[in-house]
């Protein structure tokens, strides 16, 4: 018998990224909160009757974008709306993720409960209802330009209607198949519930809130081989404690988490007199990147408990609204976008330090003394291709110039490109870490030297998958391997269990998803 799953509250209050986590999951249901049911009702009454008093409402009596000054008769409503919502099935190319959409319709639903829609509550039950049966439309990614996600939205809007196609119980079939296994029927769309399922920007938080929160586990690897490449290289942790005094507070907290990291493993200090500034400046460059990191995670956060939509419903009335431009959110990821160029290279800085014989006698390209072998020397321009590709995703595209719907929509913030380049950066940063971790487990056992906590963690990974390196070899599978375990959320969790950064590691719910549950329930027993 299969095992009820617990059930998640939405108010209409912002999400949290444990919540997030565990939706995304399918392992807890959300339920509507009665009080934001209220003002859904409410809401719809308004609406309601400001059609019935003859009042134009884009979207819901009228045509939308160019074919904004087009009325429908109430006799032609119906055809109106299930055309509207099918006609922005449009998006193409690979799908995302079920935790994704998942969370998208959960994101959608929230927003909504806020009592600034206008939607009827049939069309939240709809949405529901999908999550409750694990019947998950399939999302193709490109069909957005970040002014709501008409492209995007629009898949999930037409499976609601039953075309399109969905995943249902891990299998990918036509919606109509998914609603005859599943035993539920599709929907009429209302008035107004074609376009409330269409111009939201949720398909877009819902990534950017997972693409955030990789990011943010992929950072936390790439700190700790940091720090495992400064052992190796015998840098000064002098800086590292300075900072925790005159940094700012996000770099103090690198500091404190580098010299308490490291304490277990006593390395030999090569120099205490100007290290290289990747070894010196670990602090400030990590510091930099976490706060932002912090910053668009509240503001992504942020936006999952507000309306976002056009028209909206303000002090009893059917108002215009220019919500649907999520540009604080895409300036945020933008400069997250940035962050990720510096992390990247201060990393490849420190693989060249480790290849280049200039630190503690280590030989050039790690070859060991006696050997006959090119070593790492080609492996570390991989690192400097990473780098670059990092570094050729970084530059804003969110002010470019777009005009559509005959010149009535001529802003648009191009959250989900910038999404897609975050999320490739983010996969190339988790390849650096490993070639940074591979580079710093040759230096170590060339010097003998005996790491341990964090850094030892780390080394018995890379040990794992690669072995000492004294005769070429091919390395691309091991480079893989490590990257793999090393970005795993079992490794996440096993780092964060030894050195945890608290206040960073709870708020993005970082590791696995049984980590975020015990931490969950440990916070509601203490209550």
């Amino acid at each position: 018998m299969e095992r009820q799953k617990a059930s998640i509250e939405l108010t209409g209050q912002p999400l949290g990224f444990s919540d997030l986590v565990r939706i995304g999951a399918g392992v807890v249901m959300p339920t509507a909160s009665e009080t934001g049911l209220a003002r859904v009702r409410t809401a719809r009454e308004v609406l309601e009757s400001t059609i019935q008093s003859g009042m134009p409402v884009y979207g819901s009596t009228t045509g939308v974008g160019a074919m904004k000054d087009v009325e429908w008769s109430p006799e032609d409503l119906d055809t109106f709306n299930l055309g509207l919502v099918r006609a922005h099935h449009f998006g193409t190319g690979a799908p995302f993720s079920m935790s994704i959409v998942r969370n998208a319709m959960a994101i959608r639903v929230n927003t909504a409960l806020t009592g600034q829609v206008g939607c009827s509550p049939e069309l939240i039950d709809a949405y529901l209802q999908l999550l409750h049966t694990d019947v998950i439309p399939v999302v193709r990614r490109t069909g957005s330009i970040g002014c709501a996600d008409i492209g995007l939205m629009g898949q999930i809007g037409a499976v609601l209607t039953g075309v399109g196609e969905a995943v249902y119980h891990g299998r990918r079939m036509q919606a109509a198949d998914a609603f005859a296994a599943a035993g539920i029927s599709p929907v009429r769309m209302l008035p107004r519930d074609s376009l409330a399922s269409l111009s939201v920007n949720a398909v877009s938080f819902a990534a950017a809130a997972e693409t955030t929160r990789n990011a943010a586990s992929s950072i936390r690897v790439l700190l700790a081989t940091g720090m495992m490449a400064a052992g190796a290289l015998g840098s000064s942790r002098d800086p590292w404690h300075a900072v925790r005094h005159v940094g700012t507070a996000r770099e103090a907290l690198i500091g404190a988490w580098l010299c308490k990291a490291s304490e277990e493993w006593q390395w030999p200090v090569a120099t205490h007199v100007q290290d290289p500034l990747s070894l010196r400046m670990i602090g400030q460059v990590f510091g930099a990147v976490i706060e932002n990191l912090l910053a668009a995670g509240h503001k992504i956060l942020a936006a999952t408990g507000r309306s976002d939509d056009n028209p909206v419903i303000v002090d009893g009335r059917v108002m215009t609204s220019g919500g649907s431009l999520p540009l604080d959110v895409t300036i945020l990821l933008e400069a997250a976008v940035i962050c990720m160029a510096h992390a990247a290279r201060n990393a490849f800085n420190r693989c060249v330090l480790l290849g280049n014989g200039q630190r503690r006698g280590l030989p050039v390209n790690l070859v060991p003394e006696g050997k006959i072998a090119t070593g790492f020397g080609p492996i570390i321009k991989l690192a400097g291709e990473i780098f670059s590709r990092v570094l050729s995703m970084s530059n804003p595209v969110s002010a470019q110039s777009l005009v559509v719907a005959a010149g009535l929509e001529d802003e648009a913030a191009f959250l989900p490109l910038v999404i897609e380049r975050f999320e490739r950066q983010m996969r190339a940063l988790k390849r650096l870490a490993a070639l940074e971790a591979l580079l710093s487990a040759q230096a170590i056992d060339i010097l003998g030297d005996k790491p341990e906590g964090v850094a030892r963690m780390l080394y018995d990974v890379v040990r794992k998958h690669a072995d000492f390196y004294v005769v070429d070899r091919p390395l691309s599978a091991e480079v893989e391997a490590i990257e793999e375990e090393l970005g795993s959320e079992a490794f996440v969790s096993e780092m964060i269990a030894h050195a945890p950064i608290l206040a960073y590691d709870d708020f993005f719910a970082l590791g696995s998803l049984e980590r975020v549950e015990e931490r969950l329930y440990r916070d509601a027993v203490a209550i």
